[in-house]
C-alpha cells in the first residue's frame, strides 16, 4: 500500500520563521529567556559563534562540545560504578532484582518482551530516528530536526561505546537470560540509552508544536514510559543488570538535557537583534496565534 505524501508546512510554519513562531515557546514559557548567569553567558558565547559560523554552525559546534562532555560523563559513570560495586551499594540490588524478574517469566511473555525490547535495538531505533528525521524535516522545511536527532543518536552511541570499553562488565549468566543471547559488555545499557535519548528528543520536537498542555503531557508521558519500560525489559530478559539500566537512564537524561540546551541556544541566536539587546523583563510578550487555544498553565504560579 502506498503511503500518503508528507504534507509540507505552510510558509509561516516552515523554516526559520516557523521555528521562531512556534519552537521558541512551550505554552507561555519563552525558551530563549535565560534567567541564570551561566545561561546568559552561554547565550552571549553562542551569539558570537553564530556571527562567525552561522546559527546552524554554532548549533553543531555546541553539540560537538556537548558530546565531549557526555564521553566524560561516561568515564565518571564508570568511576561511580566501581565505587558502588566496591561498597556493594546500588549494585547490591542487581541479583535480587534479576531473581524477581526471572520468577515472573513465562514463554508467551518472554516472546512479547523480546519483541518489544528490539524496538530500541540497533535496527529498530535507527529506523525510528530516520523516520522522524524525514517526516519532521520535510514537514517543517528545516534542518534543525536532522541535526538534533542525528546528534542525539550519535552522542548515545559514543556514550555506550565509551562505557562498555571502560568497564568491560560481564552480562548476567546466560543460564539466567532469555535467548537470543548477547555477548558485548554490559555497562551501560545501550538499549536504555537509545530509548531515553531518541524518544526524548522526538518528544521534545513534537511538544514545541503542540498547542495544549494535555497534548504535551501525553507526549512526554509516552516517551518517559517507553524509556522506563525498555530499561526494565533489559533486566527482565537477563540481558543487563539493574545498574546497567540505571546508568543508561541517567546518562541518557544528561545528554538529552545538553541537546535541548543547545537547541535553546540556537533559538536565542535566531531572535531579532533588537530583542537580544533588551533585558528579559522588557521584551514584548508573546503574541498568541489566533488558532492556538489558551494555555491553562499560564495562570499557575
Amino acid at each position: 500500500m502506498e503511503l500518503p505524501p508528507v504534507t509540507p508546512a505552510s510558509p509561516k510554519d516552515a523554516g526559520v520563521r516557523g521555528e521562531l513562531n512556534h519552537d521558541r515557546y512551550v505554552g507561555s514559557r519563552d525558551l530563549t529567556h535565560w534567567y541564570s548567569p551561566i545561561g546568559r553567558f552561554l547565550a552571549r558565547l553562542t551569539r558570537r559563534l553564530s556571527a562567525r559560523l552561522g546559527p546552524h554552525g554554532a548549533l553543531i559546534l555546541t553539540l560537538v562540545f556537548g558530546m565531549a562532555i557526555v564521553v566524560l560523563l561516561s568515564a565518571a559513570a564508570a568511576q561511580v560504578y566501581d565505587a558502588v560495586t566496591d561498597s556493594d551499594g546500588v549494585a547490591g540490588l542487581d541479583k535480587p532484582l534479576l531473581n524477581v524478574m526471572m520468577s515472573a517469566r513465562s514463554p508467551w511473555f518472554d516472546f512479547i518482551v523480546t519483541a518489544y525490547t528490539d524496538i530500541a535495538g540497533p535496527i529498530g531505533m535507527p529506523i525510528i530516528a530516520v523516520g522522524a528525521i524525514v517526516i519532521l524535516a520535510l514537514r517543517r522545511r528545516s534542518w534543525t530536526p536532522v541535526i538534533l536527532i542525528a546528534a542525539a543518536g550519535t552522542g548515545s552511541l559514543l556514550m555506550t561505546i565509551a562505557g562498555k570499553d571502560l568497564i568491560g562488565r560481564d552480562r548476567p549468566p546466560l543460564a539466567d537470560a532469555v535467548p537470543p543471547y548477547e555477548y558485548s559488555p554490559s555497562f551501560p545499557s545501550g538499549h536504555t540509552l537509545n530509548a531515553v535519548v531518541i524518544a526524548g528528543i522526538i518528544a521534545y520536537l513534537l511538544v514545541l508544536r503542540q498547542k495544549t498542555p494535555r497534548a504535551r503531557v501525553i507526549t512526554i508521558a509516552v516517551a518517559a514510559l517507553f524509556a522506563l519500560t525498555i530499561g526494565l525489559s533489559r533486566v527482565y530478559l537477563g540481558h543487563h543488570w539493574f545498574t546497567d539500566v540505571l546508568a543508561g537512564w541517567m546518562l541518557g537524561a544528561a545528554w538529552l538535557a545538553i541537546v535541548i540546551t543547545a537547541h535553546r541556544l540556537y533559538l536565542t541566536t535566531r531572535r531579532k537583534p533588537s530583542e537580544q539587546q533588551q533585558p528579559e523583563h522588557q521584551q514584548p510578550e508573546r503574541q498568541r496565534p489566533a488558532h492556538e487555544p489558551p494555555d491553562d498553565l499560564e495562570h499557575t504560579t
